[in-house]
């Protein structure tokens, strides 16, 4: 019966294992008193099935009964308690209960050292134990230290080709592919394929486990074919040597799925997914946390299909059976939570979405030390959101604690590093810190260029955050020059339908619009908008981004009726999309309103300004400059249809925005004066004309001298107040050669100012 059972177990028919054990136990209880020894291994071999089930209360419930039978009958440091204490920390270490499962393991280590020879296999075994405690613990140094013991052991203990050896390279690996060190990672994984190769039968499952490794190091190192050619070889040889419902196949299958999602093969990646649910589904029990996993990674492909019902809908049935299979402070619960709250924030609902990051943290701080790299991603994600609402400062807030706990428990070239301080460059960069901006994405390309391979999909992010900063500043050729790095790696590491590509041809288009190459800005939408077609589903809110884009160009080169065509096929897409009140619906409307107002529609202009407006107070921080922006639309409207009354209460709401505003913009305070003054002259208020010029100059004194020339040339396309005094072409030469005292004095004579 026990053989049948173990012979069950290796097949990965754990219920009918669980059956033969259990006849076995039967026997054994019957013909045996209650305490005797020979009990403990049937107890043992039952709890260690139902772990692998995932039903964590029942393993431990018979894990305890060994080790209640074994501390009975054995004495105190008989090597056989050490294997209870052994599988009772396996357990809790599965449960996410590390400091117990540490104690535990400890514990082991203590009665070997007692009982056993130094370099006994044995001891190998707990000082593995240890390490993989302390890497979920994020000690990955603690980890290190412990796995390098066994490996020593073991080199001394067995032969040079002997599976153990390979085990130890293999968790030497791991340790390193979390912190990061990629290559080192590969070399101790090659080591371990080396061994197994030599050791065991060329279909062995353990050989398929270091093709996996291998795979998986070349996924973080964004080798996506290397890492698909591993995986395939992993599945290869559990197809070969194991039953077609054996969990290992899904584990494989998962692989592949997480290596298609990365290159953008939405629908493969389902395929292999939904491969391992079925599996998953057949083998274990519903309430198993490696179905928890699948539907997570469904889930997350839903979302990069911008398919986000769906997407929750998955992260949910997660959550449903982990609260069910879990303790309630597991990780693993914290990175659903996570999962849901990325959905929401995708969805433009916010509050939701840090609700559900808080609930992630609140977990992770219960469970996990206080510098885990996880509660550093937590503190990212509510960053991220906070940066979305337009909360700068309590985004920095959560970007600086992430970037605190990085540089304590990672190693100072940790790919986390650089997505840290990319973080706090964009928050930056919204604040108009352009200089700052640019020294935190620099520190992040520092670290990427020396931790990753040159074509990563990371290090062409780093160009791309650089690029928006000179964008932002005005230096469209600098922008230009890092796009382009970004485009070159893409088209080196990426499929050319991956969306990331897309992304990159977008950016180089929205500059080129900027800089009045119209022609060329379409062509790179153009063929932004080919890939997102072939790549993404026809809802995707991807497309209305190009269609957008590709509006805005026509719109500037004044194709008006053109560029109206395609804000409404990003409108059309969005209304299906998304959530009635989210923030890209408010974009277009805000599109359309500008195009209609171009074309004279101004009733249309003000439909579409006010639909604006009312998504953007439902969904956006009542001080929000884009609010700003959509009042002064609406009091442009009014202006333009003769309300000046509407128009100044609207450019007042605006004013009083931007005057709130953290930190202070200045250019739309200076432009909303302008326009101000304007009105109040229309309405022959020429005393509060001259009080609002009067305003602008002085405020206009607080510009530095980049904000000066951008505001020029904000003026120079769009003509606002040249109405008197011809081209200011000059203005603009005079700035950029003289500096501050020039542009004050232009500006005076700018505005007829006495």
């Amino acid at each position: 019966m026990l053989q049948l059972g173990i012979i069950k177990t290796h097949k990965g028919s754990y219920s009918t294992a669980l059956e033969y054990h259990e006849k076995a136990l039967s026997i054994d209880t019957e013909s045996l008193p209650p305490n005797h020894p020979s009990l403990a291994a049937p107890y043992s071999n039952i709890g260690v099935l139902h772990r692998a089930m995932g039903k964590y209360s029942t393993a431990l419930e018979y894990h305890e009964k060994a080790f209640s039978i074994d501390t009975e009958s054995l004495p105190p440091n008989h090597p056989r308690l050490a294997v209870s204490y052994a599988n009772i920390g396996v357990l809790h270490r599965e449960m996410g209960k590390y400091s117990t499962a540490l104690e535990y393991h400890e514990k082991a280590l203590s009665i070997k050292m007692e009982s056993l020879p130094r370099i006994h296999p044995g001891l190998a075994a707990s000082y593995t134990d240890i390490g993989l405690v302390h890497c979920e613990m994020g000690n990955y140094e603690r980890a290190l230290e412990y796995h390098e013991k066994a490996l020593s052991i073991d080199r001394e203990s067995l032969p040079p080709n002997h599976p153990s050896l390979a085990a130890s390279n293999t968790n030497i690996g791991l340790v390193h592919c979390e912190m990061g060190n990629y290559s080192t990672a590969l070399e101790y994984h090659e080591k371990a394929l080396s061994i197994d190769t030599e050791s065991l039968p060329p279909n062995h499952p353990s050989l398929a486990a270091s093709y996996t490794s291998i795979g998986l190091v070349h996924c973080e190192m964004g080798n996506y074919e290397r890492a698909l050619e591993y995986h395939e070889k992993a599945l290869s040889i559990d197809r070969e040597s194991l039953p077609p419902s054996h969990p290992s196949l899904a584990v494989s299958y998962t692989n592949i799925g997480v290596v298609h999602r990365e290159l953008g093969k939405y629908s493969t990646a389902l395929e292999y997914h939904e491969k391992a649910v079925s599996i998953q589904t057949e083998s274990l029990p519903p309430n198993h946390p490696s179905l928890a996993v699948s539907y997570t990674n469904i889930g997350v492909v839903h979302r990069e299909m911008g398919d986000y019902s769906t997407a929750l809908e998955y992260h949910e049935k997660a959550v449903s059976i982990q609260t069910e299979s879990l303790p309630p402070n597991h990780p693993s619960l914290a990175a659903s939570y996570k999962n849901i709250a990325v959905v929401h924030r995708e969805m433009g609902d916010y509050s939701t979405a840090l609700e559900y990051h808080e609930k992630a943290l609140s977990i992770q701080m219960e469970s996990l030390p206080p510098n885990h790299p996880s509660l550093a991603v937590s503190y990212t994600n509510i960053g991220l959101v906070y940066d979305e609402m337009s909360n700068y400062s309590t985004a920095l807030e959560y970007h600086e604690k992430a970037l605190s706990i990085d540089r304590e428990s990672l190693p100072p070239n940790h790919p986390s590093l650089a997505a840290s301080y990319k973080n706090i460059g964009v928050v930056h960069c919204e604040v108009g810190n352009y200089e700052k901006a640019l020294e935190y994405h620099e520190k992040a390309l520092s670290i990427d260029t020396e931790s990753l391979p040159p074509n990563h999909p990371s290090l062409a992010a780093s160009y791309t955050s650089i690029g928006l900063v000179h964008y932002e500043m005005g230096n469209y050729e600098r922008a230009l020059e890092y796009h382009e790095k970004a485009l070159s790696i893409d088209r080196e590491s990426l499929p050319p339908s991956h969306p990331g590509l897309a992304a990159s041809y977008t950016n180089i288009g929205v500059v080129h619009c900027e800089m009045g190459h119209y022609s060329t800005a379409l062509e790179y939408h153009e063929k932004a908008l080919s890939i997102k077609t072939e790549s993404l589903p026809p809802n995707h809110p991807g497309l209305a981004t190009s269609y957008a884009n590709i509006g805005v160009v026509h719109h500037e080169m004044g194709n008006y009726s053109t560029a109206l065509e395609y804000y409404e096929k990003a409108l059309a897409i969005q209304t299906e999309s998304l959530r009635p009140n989210h923030p890209s619906l408010a974009t277009s409307y805000a599109n359309l309103g500008q195009v209609h107002h171009e074309m004279g529609n101004y009733e249309r202009a003000l439909h579409y300004h006010e639909k604006a407006l009312a998504v953007m107070t439902k969904s956006l921080s009542p001080n929000h400059p884009s609010l700003a922006a959509s009042y002064t639309n609406i009091g442009l409207t009014h202006q333009k249809m003769g309300s000046y009354q509407s128009a100044l209460k609207s450019y007042e709401k605006a004013l009083a925005i931007n005057i709130q505003a953290l930190p202070v913009n200045y250019v739309s305070l200076v432009v909303t004066y302008i326009r101000m003054g304007l009105v109040h002259e229309c309405m022959a208020a020429f005393e509060k004309a001259f009080h609002y010029r009067r305003r602008a100059i002085s405020t206009w004194e607080q510009l530095d001298y980049c904000e000066a020339l951008r505001f020029f040339e904000y003026f120079e396309r769009f003509g606002t107040v040249s109405r008197k005094h011809g081209k200011h072409g000059n203005i603009l030469e005079s700035c950029r050669i003289t500096g501050d005292e020039a542009k004050k004095c232009e500006l005076n004579g700018y505005f007829g100012t006495k």
